[in-house]
């Protein structure tokens, strides 16, 4: 039987996230006390006790979600046997360090300066995204297509099921899809609360400075491949997971793809590590639409 264990990304977060697993094991507050050194400030502290709305900040967001999904990762001891990883958007960073592609610190300093770098990215190019929700994906292809041929900058940035798209790029972009997307006939166009216009092309200037960063980093053989975003493909060669990672950062998240792909290689049992089900959801739909 094939274990696919997968990692969710920024929109999981919620207050007191990981706190349970601090107070019950001493490996996981020897791990967060590690993430509050390696960050210079106390994480653990914004994710047990802050608000929504400061963990909604993409360079708290980010960390957090990260050192939540390794931990209950590792929170499963011998029970974490993949057969193969992925991980939507930032949670494929979760999925290279539960995997052994990363460890724990190269993997957490790469989400600070990816969180740092498309942080930056938000303040001075501001964007946003919306949900388009059951509307075929060509469709919304050729709405972006018009609205970028007259200035805009808008794009499908995370194709997450069949019949749910989510949309990045400028505020003045996504307000003009929206109604757009809904006279074309689709159910519902819902704007998101949230930092920027991720994997869009507004994200670019971001990528230099994450390019350093994972040039830096060793990355090392894994226990199983890791189906990587841009391409819904399995990887297993350091150098091109490298590759992949950097162009993720505006490059839309194939996610159905890599779902599909995992279940065509046998995969029959999916594991979401981290804060919320969001994937096993978006997972229950895909294999839905295979039937």
């Amino acid at each position: 039987m094939g274990r696919a264990f997968v990692f969710p990304g920024q929109g999981a977060q919620f207050p007191g996230m990981g706190k349970d697993l601090y107070d019950q094991f001493d490996w996981a507050e020897k791990l967060f006390e590690q993430a509050n050194e390696i960050l210079g400030f106390r994480i653990s502290d914004i994710m047990f006790n802050g608000t929504q709305e400061d963990l909604t900040r993409t360079d708290i967001t980010q960390p957090a979600v990260f050192i939540h999904s390794v931990a209950v990762a590792l929170s499963l001891g011998e029970d974490f046997r993949p057969d193969m990883v992925a991980g939507h958007s930032l949670g494929e960073y979760s999925a290279l360090t539960a995997s052994g592609v990363l460890s724990f610190e190269d993997g957490l300093k790469l989400v600070r300066a990816r969180a740092n770098a498309m942080q930056k990215c938000c303040e001075s190019n501001p964007g946003t995204m919306a949900a388009i929700i059951s509307l075929d994906d060509e469709k919304i292809q050729e709405i972006c297509d018009g609205l970028n041929a007259r200035g805009l900058t808008v794009v499908p940035a995370n194709l997450n099921s069949p019949g749910q798209v989510v949309i990045s790029g400028s505020r003045e972009a996504i307000e003009a899809a929206c109604p757009l997307m809904t006279e074309a006939g689709a159910k519902r166009a819902l704007p998101l609360s949230v930092g920027g216009a991720f994997h869009s092309p507004l994200m670019t200037p971001a990528k230099d400075e994450l390019q350093a960063a994972i040039d830096a980093t060793e990355f090392r053989h894994g226990m199983c491949p890791v189906y990587q975003n841009v391409d819904g493909m399995p990887h297993t060669e350091p150098d091109e997971i490298r590759r992949n990672l950097i162009t993720q950062l505006n490059s839309p998240v194939l996610w159905t793809k890599s779902v599909m792909n995992m279940i065509a290689d046998g995969a029959e049992e999916f594991t979401e590590c981290g804060p919320g089900t969001v994937l096993t959801g978006l997972i229950k739909r895909i294999r839905k639409s295979l039937e």
